[in-house]
């Protein structure tokens, strides 16, 4: 399908520069000199992207973009820009521009030998088509009431807050190139699925070619051969020659889950197949050349974690080549609504509920209990919940009676004075085992982070410098975690 863009310029000769250029790479371009010519259309949904320069007759392009997303949020919008204009970027960046580009300079109306035009059409093509392709991400994230909803038997972006907008335009930035993308967020934010959703949107579709493996799940001693490969006999059980993940995602992605709780060995040995594009495998001497694209998760601080020298600095960096931060669900408390209705509707047929609905009269009280929660396990926790009171419920509408058992069922009791770590390690996996909590990682580890920072900000006597050094973290990761757990007096809130 032909993408369609808007282009705002006054100056007819750099408009028809500018419409000349996008039409001969395949898009459909209509213009508009001014930014009151131009907000009508591109309210009426015909268009993808917007192109707009700054300096108009009348209302500004800023002035363009803040009203445009206002009404239309999802449509990416460019402002065009003098090449050192900071300030204006920023601007519209906060305004809700996706990206902008720089006007081109003298030198820019050199022809490109590629392809034998003026060479900024070239740069201004690929950022239009990055634009396209994020419109076209944030039409696919599931809205209520939209037919796409639920058309899938697997789990989906959700969710239209501000956190969760940037996070889908940073999947745009990145999804069509090859390079290596670090997804971070605490447990439960949906880090696969923004994995996926890169995938899905990159140059390298394949069905077989998205390959997860996940550091944390797999022992140690088998992660290396589940990698990188063996050859027969390499290590005892090795029977015959086994062939990687890496090489099983070669021309593809490979999704590296819980990058952070990988051993510094192989840590050392991801970094040369980032460096050298190559592996041998395990018990093996022949280079193999792969073609990988590598994205990375993790729920770690890593960067205390270099400081502690659990994760290697240079590997960070070779990761940290873009970056995209998942808001936690407490966060983004906005967004209930919406996973509620979702996971209604995608478990409600599975578990027998399917006429399960939430009532009008009940509605508000749900939704306000619901957000009250601190959810440690974000919107894992969240789906359990709904799961849980979608079985309670037996296929009648769900009340906030039963979604607050649901909620009491799956949460483990609270620490009792007295008791030791160990006691209480074992009494929520017990609850775990029993089925009836599915976040014990995310409630213990909470407990020991307030308990252990809370106790070294107090010792400290509030000075959370002072703290830091004695947990021996960055004072950013200290105060990150007192804000998180409201540790914090509103006076020393950052």
């Amino acid at each position: 399908m032909t993408t369609k863009v808007l282009v705002v310029e006054d100056d007819p000769i750099f408009a028809e520069q500018l419409q000349n250029g996008l039409v001969a790479d395949g898009f459909a371009v209509e213009v508009a000199p001014t930014a009151t010519a131009a907000l009508p259309l591109a309210q009426t949904g015909r268009f993808d992207v917007v192109l707009t320069d700054n300096k108009l007759p009348g209302p500004s392009g800023l002035d363009l973009i803040s009203q445009v997303h206002a009404t239309h949020p999802r449509l990416p919008m460019i402002l065009m820009t003098g090449l050192h204009d900071t300030d204006t970027v920023i601007k519209s960046a906060r305004l809700g521009a996706l990206d902008y580009f720089s006007k081109p300079e003298e030198g820019e109306y050199g022809l490109d030998p590629a392809t034998g035009r003026w060479s900024w059409l070239t740069r201004l093509a690929v950022l239009v088509e990055k634009a396209a392709n994020c419109k076209r991400l944030m039409q696919e994230v599931s809205l209520p009431g939209e037919t796409t909803f639920f058309s899938s038997k697997t789990d989906r972006l959700i969710g239209r807050s501000e956190a969760m907008q940037d996070v889908y335009k940073e999947i745009g930035r990145v999804a069509a190139s090859s390079v290596t993308v670090l997804i971070r967020g605490e447990t439960g934010t949906g880090k696969e699925l923004v994995a996926r959703a890169i995938f899905s949107h990159s140059n390298r579709p394949t069905p077989t070619s998205f390959i997860v493996v996940n550091c944390a799940a797999i022992p140690e001693n088998l992660l290396e051969s589940e990698l990188f490969g063996h050859e027969a006999g390499s290590f005892t059980g090795a029977i015959g020659r086994r062939i990687g993940r890496f090489e099983q995602a070669d021309g593809g992605t490979i999704f590296l889950d819980e990058i952070g709780d990988m051993n510094s060995s192989l840590q050392r040995k991801l970094l040369r197949v980032l460096q050298e594009r190559t592996i041998e495998r395990v018990g093996g001497n022949v280079t193999i050349p792969i073609d990988v694209r590598v994205i990375a998760a993790t729920h770690r601080d890593l960067e205390a974690a270099i400081q502690a020298n659990e994760f290697r600095e240079d590997l960070y960096y070779r990761l940290n080549v873009a970056t995209i931060q998942l808001p936690a669900l407490r966060d983004r408390t906005e967004d209930i609504p919406d996973l509620v209705d979702y996971f209604i509707q995608r478990y409600g047929s599975e578990l027998g509920s399917d006429q399960s609905t939430i009532p009008d009269a009940e509605r508000t009280a749900i939704m306000d209990y619901l957000r009250q929660q601190h959810w440690p396990g974000n919107i894992r926790e969240l789906r359990s919940a709904i799961r849980k009171a979608l079985l309670l419920s037996h296929g009648y509408p769900l009340t906030l009676a039963t979604v607050r058992a649901a909620i009491e069922q799956m949460t483990p009791p609270a620490i009792s004075e007295g008791q030791t770590f160990a006691a209480r390690m074992a009494q929520v996996l017990a609850s775990a085992r029993n089925g009836e909590c599915e976040n014990a990682e995310a409630i213990i580890t909470e407990e020991v982070d307030r308990e252990l920072y809370g106790q070294a900000y107090r010792r400290a006597m509030n000075d959370q410098t002072k703290a830091a050094q004695w947990l021996g973290v960055a004072r950013t990761t200290m105060r990150g975690k007192l804000t998180r757990l409201g540790l914090l007096p509103s006076r020393s809130a950052p």
